[in-house]
């Protein structure tokens, strides 16, 4: 009997080594984890001291099927009491799809513009310009803030992030890009959000190129994509930001299929 329980111990603990992930999180180390629609009907992860969620289904113009279920996941953290981190936090995509309106028959396309268009007046069918361009950005994150005010029943404050992908649509005109980024900006602020910017250095500088101080991107913080092991993303909190006022205040890492956020600050 001994020797036998002997082998179960040992097979116990090898299955639980074989089963540990490749950077185990420590009680002392800030890290949270992000999802959204890829998670769908798997199990999220756990032990996040925050979290942040994708409130789109990989484009700005779709939502996340299983959203309810992943913010119900997300509130369960505890948080970072030392840390400027909410406990939850959200994400949506972002895009221009300024150059492809006719060929890809873009029906949220706006014809018109709020009063409040820094650019001017929006006005025509599939008008490709900065007022327009504007407007789009405002009225895709107001049917982001529409789609989390009905799926929590609550007021859409908190922390916002915009996800910049190379993958999704944008215009060859780094001014309209720059604009639609801004009308999200305005909406989302208007929504009482703080927001900020998930992009990687490549993307951000081939999209959007410079930004003047005026425009309301120049002071918005950073959460950096792009290390594979969390020591890498406590190194790429030193990196400089894009614009002049912004700060690096989250870094990802990838383990184990899985991104995981080191809080900086």
């Amino acid at each position: 009997m001994k020797r036998v329980v002997l082998l179960l111990g040992a097979l116990i603990l090898a299955t639980v080594a074989m089963a540990a992930p490749a950077q185990a999180r420590t009680s002392t180390t800030p890290t949270g984890n992000d999802i959204s629609y890829p998670q769908c009907g798997g199990s999220y992860p756990s032990g996040q001291a925050f979290a942040i969620v994708g409130v789109n289904g990989g484009k700005a113009s779709d939502f996340n099927s299983c959203f309810s279920s992943q913010w119900q996941w997300a509130k369960s953290s505890p948080g970072l009491p030392n840390h400027a981190q909410a406990p939850a936090q959200l994400y949506i995509n972002t895009g221009n799809p300024g150059d492809v309106l006719a060929q890809y028959n873009v029906t949220d396309w706006p014809a018109t513009s709020i009063s409040a268009d820094p650019y001017g007046t929006c006005s025509g069918t599939w008008t490709n310009d900065r007022p327009c361009a504007w407007e789009y950005g405002y009225e895709r994150a107001k049917a982001d803030i529409s789609f989390f005010n009905s799926a929590t029943q609550t007021p859409a404050g908190g922390k916002w992030w915009l996800d910049i992908e190379t993958a999704n649509s944008w215009t060859s005109d780094l001014a309209k890009n720059q604009a639609s980024l801004e009308g999200m900006v305005y909406a989302l602020q208007q929504g009482s959000a703080a927001v900020g910017i998930y992009s990687s250095s490549g993307s951000w500088s081939s999209l959007f190129g410079p930004v003047v101080a005026s425009s309301p991107l120049y002071s918005l913080n950073e959460w950096r994509p792009g290390a594979k092991t969390l020591t890498r993303a406590q190194s790429n909190c030193s990196l400089a930001p894009f614009e002049g006022n912004g700060a690096v205040v989250i870094t990802q890492y990838v383990s184990t299929n899985l991104d995981y956020d080191y809080s900086c600050a």
